[in-house]
């Protein structure tokens, strides 16, 4: 395991700690999110927060972060007792949040989403001070080594970029305390560098990090403490440098996770579900052809802007074609929107389950029954509400969806619970041919292990299932075969057997000549 930084031996003989949390209890209508939780966070620490989907991280930390008032417990800031009523009366305390959607406004400049509501201003308050405005934004920047130009649209930069200007905006508030909410989500290798380079500067400035995230490699890389959370309760808080991966993964579900790896099935014999050829789209799809069998994973590797999701929302008509066709059980469909691609058997389950998979302002009820609402009308008017709720209460079950029931809006569900919901969306529809588009992004390891079983559940059944993933640990586990994209173009095909992170990341990176 990857040695820790060094700078923890200082902040472990700091006498009072930033943050020093005692008790904390937090509970919702027919939900208790938070009992007895205890959190400390020293000057110059990294301390990491773990735990499933729906383990109460994010509600301890809109608490810290004045979204939610605790009901029970106590919170020391900097030794003193503090009663953190709202966002603003945490940042005046010195803490501030890195949300893992981005809350800034694309049509402003870096420097005017800084300073929003807050400007330096001019002859009497009648003008905003614009140099004062990008002087501050600049000094900010250069604190933290970023070549920025202040003036620019924030629309104009890349997420990691963007989330950059956020940990900019925390800061002008000279928080002492930064809580970073999955911050890598998003990003590739490279960025995923440049933010650990920020945050070692940061710790090593005196700052305090929290750091959620569910990818072990990086809590190995970046923390110098893990605490678990689990079912709202604390657990335990480790050193991240002298425990191993297995023993934080046992704290956060209760269990040994066993390490299956998949019984790849020979299926050149069985029939072909779908075969997409010569698709086109622009410069993201250019003549890319795939076939796929029933009862096979297939995984679609790339790195980022590679065109995997774009080539995905082209056969699901989700995006139009520029060329190419569609053949479904060798039969030719006309494929121009998402109801056709449906109609045809087909379902996609989008990257961004929030803007795309889900009624956010519905509950699991309906947002369960939402592909295939036709099976639960009577007469072709009545909604048959008793057939949707057994239904809705079989996939809850089968699924696990942590949920106090199905009328439960679906927009409170933890990420991996939301992502289940989607997933009984289309099971409810029954589609033979399923695209999973980033599936387990933002989700807990324990959650993760279910939905991989999910889909080999699926394709035992007779299923073709694509799998798109960043996280090649992920297409390795679960791919039968393993198709490699670079820059809109199909670069390769690997046997699952022989795949390796080695030989994909080739293909991923074989520009055309």
């Amino acid at each position: 395991m990857t040695a820790a930084p060094t700078a923890t031996s200082a902040a472990e003989t700091s006498a009072v700690p930033l943050l020093d949390l005692r008790g904390i209890g937090k509970s919702f209508p027919g939900v208790r999110a938070l009992h007895e939780v205890k959190f400390s966070l020293q000057p110059g620490e990294v301390h990491a927060l773990m735990g499933e989907n729906g383990a109460g991280k994010s509600t301890l930390m809109k608490i810290i972060a004045g979204v939610y008032r605790k009901d029970e417990g106590e919170i020391r800031v900097s030794g003193q007792p503090q009663d953190i009523g709202s966002p603003t009366a945490a940042q005046q305390l010195g803490i501030g949040i890195v949300h893992q959607e981005l809350n800034l406004m694309n049509h402003l400049s870096c420097a005017h989403n800084i300073f929003i509501g807050r400007e330096p201003r001019k002859l009497g308050g009648l003008l905003l001070d614009e140099e004062r405005i990008n002087q501050g934004a600049q000094k900010l920047f250069d604190r933290l080594r970023l070549r920025l130009d202040p003036r620019t649209r924030v629309g104009e930069l890349s997420v990691a970029r963007q989330q950059m200007v956020e940990i900019a905006k925390a800061l002008s508030f000279e928080s002492r305390v930064l809580i970073m909410d999955e911050p890598t989500a998003a990003l590739n290798n490279a960025e995923i560098d440049d933010l650990f380079t920020i945050i070692r500067q940061l710790r090593d400035e005196g700052v305090g990090i929290v750091y959620i995230s569910h990818k072990m490699d990086e809590i190995q890389r970046i923390a110098d403490r893990v605490t678990i959370l689990r079912d709202g309760q604390y657990i335990d808080t480790v050193p991240a440098a002298s425990t191993p991966m297995e023993r934080i993964i046992a704290l956060m579900v209760g269990r040994e996770l066993a390490q299956t790896t998949p019984d790849i099935p020979d299926t050149s014999g069985q029939p072909v579900l779908l075969e997409a050829r010569n698709i086109r789209r622009g410069r993201m799809v250019q003549d890319v052809s795939l076939t796929l069998r029933a009862g096979e994973i297939v995984g679609l590797a790339g790195l980022m802007g590679a065109g995997r999701t774009e080539l995905a929302r082209a056969i699901f008509g989700a995006d139009a074609r520029d060329g190419g066709e569609i053949l479904v059980r060798g039969v030719k469909q006309n494929i121009r929107s998402p109801q056709d691609a449906v109609r045809a058997g087909i379902g996609y389950l989008s990257e961004d389950r929030k803007h795309f998979g889900l009624a956010l302002g519905m509950d699991v009820q309906a947002n369960t029954g939402l592909a295939d609402m036709a099976q639960f009308v009577r007469g072709g008017f009545w909604l048959d509400e008793g057939k949707l709720a057994k239904t809705a209460t079989d996939m809850v079950q089968r699924l696990r969806i942590k949920t106090p029931g199905i009328q439960q809006n679906v927009r409170l569900l933890s990420g991996g619970n939301q992502q289940k919901v989607v997933i009984a969306k289309w099971l409810v529809r029954d589609c033979d041919i399923l695209f999973f588009d980033e599936p387990t992004r933002g989700i807990d390891i324990g959650a993760k292990a279910e939905i991989y079983r999910l889909l080999q559940d699926l394709a035992a059944q007779g299923r073709a299932i694509v799998v798109i993933s960043s996280e090649l640990p992920e297409v390795l586990r679960l791919s039968h075969r393993v198709l490699v994209m670079c820059e809109g173009r199909l670069t390769g095909e690997i046997p699952g057997a022989l795949a390796t992170q080695e030989n994909i990341m080739r293909l991923a990176t074989l520009r055309a000549a």
